[in-house]
C-alpha cells in the first residue's frame, strides 16, 4: 500500500528537508511507501551529472526572475521546478516489492506512470532510447497539421540510498515553459519542453492530474494507493523536519556530505 499526501506549494529547500525527514522514517520502518505531490517555488536544481554550462542564466537574471538554484544529490543534469508542474518524491524501500525492483526498473515504472496518466487526457507520450523521461510523439504532417518533433513532458532523476528512493518526478501541467529557456534541459540540447497544457490548449485541474498520477503509480506498482490529508497520519505525530542545509550550503560551511547511493 503507498500513502499519498498532497501538500501545496514549496520552497525546494523545504522539499529536501522534508525528503530527508521520510527517508530516515522509512529506512527505520516507521512509515509505508510514500508519495508526496507538491508545487514548488520557482527553482533551478542541479544533479549530481550536472554541467555547469547547462545553466545559461546569470546570477543576476535568476534574482531578478526570483528564481533559485540548488545542487542537489538526485541523477541527471539540470532541470526547472516551479508552479503549475506536478512534482512527485516517491519514497519507497524498493526490497518491500515482490521480485524486489531495482533503479533502472524503477525509473521505467515512473516513466510509465506518467505515460498512462499523459494518456488519460489524450495526450500520446513514449520513451527514447538512451534518454530518461516522457516525451510526446512525433507529429507526422497530414490533414493540413504541422509537423513537430517530439518535446519532453515529464523529468525524471532520483536518488536510492539503501534501497530506499528520494527525489522523482516533475510533470509539466500548467508550467510557464519561458523559464526553461534559462537552461538546456536535462542537459539534451535541441530538444523542445512541453506541457499538458500547451498539448491541449487549456489549464488543467493540478489536483485533477496529481488523482490521475497517484491512481496510474498505483496500478504500475501493482498496490493501493491510501490517500493522507496530513504527513501526521503516517505516523501518528508530527514529522519533524531537520534544518538540514542544502548540498551547496554544506560545502561552504565544511560538513560532511553524508549521502550514499
Amino acid at each position: 500500500m503507498i500513502s499519498v499526501v498532497q501538500l501545496g506549494t514549496l520552497d525546494y529547500a523545504t522539499g529536501l528537508r522534508l525528503q530527508g525527514s521520510l527517508v530516515e522514517l522509512r529506512k527505520a520502518g516507521r512509515i509505508p511507501d510514500t508519495l508526496v505531490l507538491l508545487e514548488h517555488t520557482p527553482v533551478i536544481t542541479l544533479g549530481r551529472n550536472a554541467r555547469r554550462e547547462h545553466l545559461l542564466a546569470s546570477s543576476e537574471t535568476l534574482a531578478a526572475r526570483n528564481v533559485e538554484l540548488f545542487e542537489c544529490n538526485r541523477g541527471g543534469d539540470v532541470t526547472f521546478h516551479g508552479p503549475g508542474q506536478l512534482v512527485g518524491y516517491p519514497i519507497f524501500d524498493l526490497r518491500g516489492f515482490a521480485p524486489r525492483v531495482g533503479a533502472v526498473e524503477f525509473v521505467r515504472r515512473l516513466e510509465e506512470t506518467l505515460i498512462r496518466t499523459c494518456a488519460e487526457y489524450g495526450v500520446e507520450t513514449r520513451r527514447i532510447p538512451g534518454l530518461t523521461g516522457v516525451w510526446t510523439k512525433d507529429v507526422v504532417p497530414g490533414g493540413g497539421a504541422p509537423a513537430r518533433e517530439s518535446a519532453k513532458i515529464a523529468a525524471i532523476g532520483v536518488h536510492i540510498s539503501r534501497a530506499v528512493t528520494s527525489h522523482g518526478f516533475a510533470l509539466n501541467v500548467n508550467t510557464d515553459l519561458d523559464y526553461f529557456k534559462l537552461i538546456v534541459p536535462c542537459g539534451i540540447e535541441a530538444r523542445p519542453v512541453t506541457s499538458l497544457a500547451r498539448e491541449l490548449g487549456r489549464e488543467l485541474a493540478l489536483d485533477q492530474a496529481a488523482q490521475r498520477v497517484a491512481n496510474h503509480l498505483g496500478e504500475v506498482f501493482a498496490t493501493g494507493v491510501r490517500w493522507v490529508k496530513e504527513l501526521a497520519e503516517l505516523t501518528g505525530a508530527a514529522v519533524g523536519v531537520p534544518a538540514r542545509a542544502p548540498q551547496s550550503l554544506r560545502r561552504a560551511a565544511g560538513e560532511e556530505d553524508t549521502f550514499n547511493g
